[in-house]
């Protein structure tokens, strides 16, 4: 087994607890867990979240301190890939909204506290 493999699992490993940490952080500021890790054959959606009629499609990206990289850290590949995912899960979704967009969750990993910023309405769907 490479490097690069182990490099991988860390990261996913390391992305799946600042999942769960974001939702955490999410449900304290009023927000209600809908689904986690939702998947279709048209894409993944970290965390689908809801407050009152607002719906929330959440990306969440994990970074190491002193990492570069925000809202470009999600491309306009990956924005299609949420689009579609969202358009995918708004199609089974039986409760009525008044409006749904993309939020990212930029984790900072600091091994003295992690830090949440949250970027609402973040991006357009293409």
């Amino acid at each position: 087994m490479g490097h690069g493999t182990d490099q991988r699992r860390r990261a996913q490993r390391r992305g799946v607890r600042a999942e769960v940490w974001v939702a955490e952080q999410l449900e304290q500021l009023g927000w209600e867990l809908v689904a986690a890790n939702w998947r279709s054959p048209a894409g993944e959606i970290d965390l689908v979240v809801r407050q009152g009629q607002q719906l929330r499609f959440v990306e969440v990206k994990a970074r190491a301190p002193g990492d570069a990289g925000g809202l470009e850290a999600v491309g306009a590949y990956k924005q299609r890939r949420l689009a579609r995912a969202a358009e995918s899960f708004l199609l089974g979704y039986e409760r009525s909204f008044g409006e749904a967009c993309f939020m990212v969750a930029l984790v900072c990993l600091d091994p003295r506290g992690w830090q949440l910023e949250l970027i609402d309405d973040a991006f357009d769907a293409p």
